[in-house]
């Protein structure tokens, strides 16, 4: 591939990849049970990873193309076929990895590429039958109705006709009439299509614990774990680590509200004033977009050769589109394309501070993604979510003593309110997680009950929040505009384990940045061989179920933050 904008890849043929499927299963299904020839059998798996690699690939490059354009009526056809027949996909796959877990198969397979796919693989099977084709059929498309209404959002603020991704820019101003009016206006687009959001979601609910039933699970609780392949923790574990952060970080929250107010002279510290952190203001990327990117080559190449390299990769593939624009879809993403060995990352550029710390986030991914995409299995080369999150969030960090590059003599006023925002934000992000539990332990909720449980977490995890006059918030509708609760159930709380671990890094890069860096390297490559607390443990970290896990972490940025 010379350039990720002219690549085209054929949608499959379902009727041509069910033979292929066929031809595969028949001949595992050839071999003796316990007495076969290991080489056959493998040679049949490297047949189907790189069926799997292609279609990954094909899913992955009709997503992107979507999300970079959601008017465009040929990336939604595209779309739509990809959702329609994705069960389908789904249930040749599951039926291969049945056959191959079977009897010794299991065994030989978990010996040439390791226990952690196979666990994947019994995680799969349990969380799929041809029965729910339909249901995940009607899934996709709520899923992208809920997409393309967030996408279609457009305010005229300031002489500037935006989208939500352009808002947050407004919403960092200096001018606190201005924070104010932004949020209102953001807000009350929330409220206009609250009935809506609401149908969407609910309906969201109904079919998923209807698919959870159909599958012999108690609730979708349940399915959720077993779709985000969580084979080495459950849910009292993350329940524990619910409560740690409650006990440590909670508190620490409070602390930097309250720093936060005596250094704007605001009391009380109100929703709008919550993204300005001293009185001046965010600091913001210095220069053009062609600069950050020319900033951000020298980085990389100053972090270590390896980084440099594959920036300049990641450039001349032209395999980034990071800038905000009409139509295109909210949010940042990494996504790989295995037939081409390379990823590819989404953003959307707003000329705040968020621009590096997406940036640097999703870079993490694609270096973790690069360094393992020649692992002998697809299932290798990504680890499961919570497990990738760490890469991300950890680049973050480790590109600290380049902030210069961007904010000149303001990244130090950086640094401090990227660390900041990252321990506010381990409370919401556990109570997004708290929030989806009790939603799908009770389905039959109404959108008012679902609001009101909202409001409740809001006093526990973040008390010191107040909405004011603003519209939807108070009568608690903030959790519609988070996009993982409709689309990735279950998946956010990975956010906040990931950060958990970061963070430690973040630890250590202070005492020996050159040794933390080696030891993240180290971790990429890794890629997803082991489930998410033996990678933790690979790389020296203390797991997040661990009781007092964050114990040092809160003592060390309260130290640093002067509080």
């Amino acid at each position: 591939m010379d350039d990720f904008a002219l690549l085209k890849l054929t949608p499959p043929n379902l009727q041509q990849l069910t033979s292929q499927y066929d031809e595969i299963a028949q001949s595992v299904e050839s071999l003796p049970k316990n007495d076969f020839s290991t080489a056959e059998l493998l040679q049949s798996v490297q047949k189907w990873d790189e069926l799997r690699r292609h279609l990954d690939s094909w899913r992955n490059l009709t997503e992107i193309r979507f999300n970079q354009d959601t008017k465009n009526s040929d990336y939604k056809a595209a779309m739509d076929l990809r959702d329609e027949i994705d069960p389908k996909l789904t249930d040749l796959d599951v039926r291969i990895k049945k056959l191959l877990l079977v009897d010794n198969r299991r065994e030989v397979i978990a010996r040439q590429f390791g226990e952690q796919a196979v666990a994947m693989w019994e995680c799969q099977v349990r969380a799929f039958d041809p029965i729910i084709e339909a249901d995940l059929v009607e899934e996709a498309r709520l899923v992208s109705k809920y997409n393309e209404l967030l996408a279609s959002a457009t305010f005229e603020f300031q002489g500037k006709t935006t989208n939500l991704s352009g808002m947050t820019e407004f919403a960092e101003s200096l001018d606190r009439d201005v924070r104010h009016a932004s949020l209102e206006m953001m807000w009350g687009w929330f409220a206009e299509n609250r009935e809506t959001l609401d149908q969407i979601y609910d309906q969201m609910v109904k079919l998923r614990d209807q698919m959870a039933k159909k599958l012999n699970y108690n609730n979708y609780v349940e399915l959720g774990y077993q779709l985000l392949t969580r084979v080495d923790y459950n849910e009292a574990d993350v329940d524990q680590y619910r409560r740690e952060v409650v006990d440590n970080i909670v508190p620490l929250c409070t602390k930097i509200r309250q720093q936060q107010s005596e250094l704007l002279g605001l009391d009380p510290l109100m929703y709008w004033d919550e993204a300005i952190y001293d009185a001046d203001g965010n600091p913001r990327p210095q220069g053009s977009y062609e600069h950050q990117i020319e900033q951000a080559q020298a980085m990389f190449d100053g972090m270590s050769k390896e980084l440099g390299e594959f920036f300049h990769l990641m450039r001349d593939k032209n395999l980034m589109d990071l800038q905000n624009r009409p139509g295109k879809a909210g949010g940042g993403f990494c996504a790989s394309l295995l037939d081409q060995k390379v990823p590819f990352i989404f953003a959307n550029f707003n000329g705040t501070m968020g621009d590096v710390e997406v940036f640097t986030h999703e870079m993490g991914h694609a270096y973790q993604c690069y360094e393992s995409i020649d692992l002998p299995l697809a299932d290798n080369v990504w680890p499961t979510y919570e497990s990738c999150e760490i890469h991300s969030m950890s680049l973050e960090y480790l590109c600290w003593p380049h902030m210069e590059n961007f904010f000149g003599d303001q990244a130090d006023r950086f640094r401090r309110i990227h660390l900041t925002t990252s321990l506010l934000f381990l409370p919401y992000g556990v109570s997004v997680d708290h929030y989806q539990h009790e939603v799908y332990k009770n389905p039959g909720m109404t959108p008012a009950q679902r609001n009101a449980t909202w409001r409740k977490l809001e006093e526990i995890y973040l008390p010191h929040m107040k909405f004011g006059d603003l519209p939807h918030l108070p009568e608690g509708g903030r959790w519609q505009k988070q996009r993982h609760i409709y689309m990735s159930p279950f998946y956010y709380i990975d956010y906040t384990l990931a950060q958990c671990c970061a963070l430690q890094f973040w630890v250590r890069a202070q005492r020996d940045y050159q040794q933390a860096l080696e030891d993240y390297v180290a971790l990429c490559r890794r890629g997803g061989t082991l489930p998410f607390q033996k990678l933790v443990h690979s790389a020296d970290l203390k797991s997040p179920f661990q009781k007092g896990c964050l114990s040092e972490v809160a003592a060390q940025a309260s130290a640093f933050l002067g509080l």
